[in-house]
């Protein structure tokens, strides 16, 4: 890593207890640091630990053990009551206001594009396509897992190595002020906004309060950057900037506006879609998407966008679109002996729920949706479940399991509206599993496809697990 002691201790204010000879002082600010990490198990030669306080662990209970795995630094916020086995350590008052403090120095010294993205819905899936195409021409470093927060961003940046020529950053909150915090540590080259929900209506009330807080990823990024944006989303057109800022849109229905655009997309159910491309220079190329689904083909489009400002060819962005690849708990196809599972169980809101359904509708096989509940969607929750159920029924699958408290309105609704679905409700994910291992057959017919979804919090990771193993 290009970053030193002396510049963490800048940048995060805090008090150095050094402890070791006072002419090695210089010697000990002027060494560059391998890693900053929070998990001590992580913790390399020539690493910072930083010891932050959770709802569970407190990373103060392992500081003193990080010296004997070669770190070369603890930051803490309480000072130890014995340092006899300690090293040097920072005292700051907040650690991970240090940890943003230090990814916010630390990309300052790079000078690789960074991408970041972020949007109501299919954050991750744009990711992982712009990722899979930037990866065509350079060596690039993504977001791993759910590190999209105000611990996982950070993180993720100070993952960037001197090999990497470019980063795709992915996002996500919650809350007004969030997305100003992560732009001022990411300051993203490019901005990429997927599309204006209705996701985290608790505190953003509505689709107006979406796009404000999701808006707030420009605060911070380059005055020179560009931004990509859905052109299909109603909200993301009245986007206007100054500054000097490039907007490009993406998307399949604004052809007119958009730099990139797809036409001519044919279906292939559940094992992709091809299409072809256009772009602002005229050219016309035809792609492969492998993944399933209509969105998919928007994402493609915004995979391409981003490429064309950092430089790929149409070939380039051909090659890396064939090569993106489903991760687990999106949209991820799995083929059992018995069954097919589409595993989109990581989150949910009522925009993903339907776009699961109609993915789920591709199948021509029966089809079965497990769903549960969706969380943070505010004062309409009720109604939004039930929505989901309503959408359902009228999009005429086989079979709708709903599970959890929230997702009773989302069985009612779709109980009243009857026609030939066969509906069920469970009150508990582990009530779920019980039947799942019981009456599996029954409610998973052999040969079914079943959309499995809900919010992270309902661990619907479970199911794809048990089911994984039907025959």
């Amino acid at each position: 890593m290009n970053l030193t002691i002396g510049q963490i201790i800048e940048a995060t204010g805090g008090r150095l207890v050094y402890g070791g000879p006072e002419t090695g002082l210089q010697e000990f600010l002027d060494r560059k640091v391998d890693s900053v990490v929070l998990d001590s198990r992580q913790v390399t030669e020539g690493g910072v630990f930083v010891a932050t306080v959770g709802e569970r662990v407190d990373g103060h209970s392992f500081a003193e053990s990080v010296y004997e795995k070669g770190a070369v630094l603890a930051i803490v916020q309480r000072e130890p009551r014995e340092t006899e086995h300690w090293g040097p350590y920072l005292v700051t008052e907040d650690t991970l206001q240090a940890l943003k403090d230090i990814a916010e120095c630390y990309r300052k010294t790079l000078r690789i594009p960074i991408v970041g993205i972020t949007g109501s819905v299919g954050k991750t899936s744009t990711k992982e396509f712009i990722a899979g195409v930037l990866s065509e021409k350079y060596t690039v470093l993504k977001t791993q897992g759910n590190y999209n927060n105000e611990i996982g961003v950070p993180l993720t940046l100070l993952r960037i190595r001197e090999e990497h020529e470019a980063a795709v950053i992915e996002m996500g909150i919650s809350d007004f002020g969030e997305m100003h915090r992560l732009s001022k540590m990411a300051r993203p080259d490019i901005a990429v906004i997927t599309n204006i929900g209705q996701c985290h209506l608790e505190n953003l009330k509505d689709r107006d309060g979406v796009l404000k807080a999701k808006t707030e990823i420009f605060d911070f990024m380059s005055r020179e950057g560009t931004v990509c944006l859905n052109g299909d989303d109603d909200k993301l057109r009245t986007v206007s900037l100054t500054d000097g800022r490039k907007i490009r849109f993406f998307g399949i229905d604004c052809a007119e506006a958009a730099s990139v655009y797809a036409t001519d997309i044919v279906k292939k159910g559940l094992w992709g879609s091809e299409a072809v491309l256009h772009n602002v220079q005229g050219e016309s190329y035809g792609v492969k998407v492998t993944l399933p689904g209509a969105h998919m083909v928007l994402n493609a489009t915004a995979a391409a966008c981003v490429a064309e400002v950092l430089g790929l060819t149409p070939a380039q962005i051909q090659a890396g679109l064939e090569h993106v690849a489903a991760i687990g708990g999106r949209n991820n196809l799995i083929r059992t002996e018995a069954l097919t599972l589409i595993d989109d169980c990581y989150n949910a809101n009522p925009v993903s729920m339907k776009a699961g359904i109609d993915l789920l509708c591709m199948a021509d096989t029966k089809k079965i949706a497990i769903l549960g509940d969706m969380f943070e969607l505010g004062e309409n929750s009720d109604g939004m479940h039930a929505g989901v159920g309503d959408y359902a029924v009228e999009k005429g699958i086989d079979g709708l399991i709903c599970v959890g408290e929230n997702s009773r309105h989302m069985y009612e609704a779709a109980s009243a509206k009857g026609k030939g679905c066969k509906v069920r409700y469970f009150a508990t994910r582990e009530a779920l599993l019980s039947s799942l291992k019981e009456n599996r057959e029954e409610l998973l017919p052999e040969g079914s496809t079943v959309l499995i979804k809900a919010s992270h919090g309902m661990h619907f990771e479970e199911a794809v697990e048990l089911l994984k193993n039907a025959n």
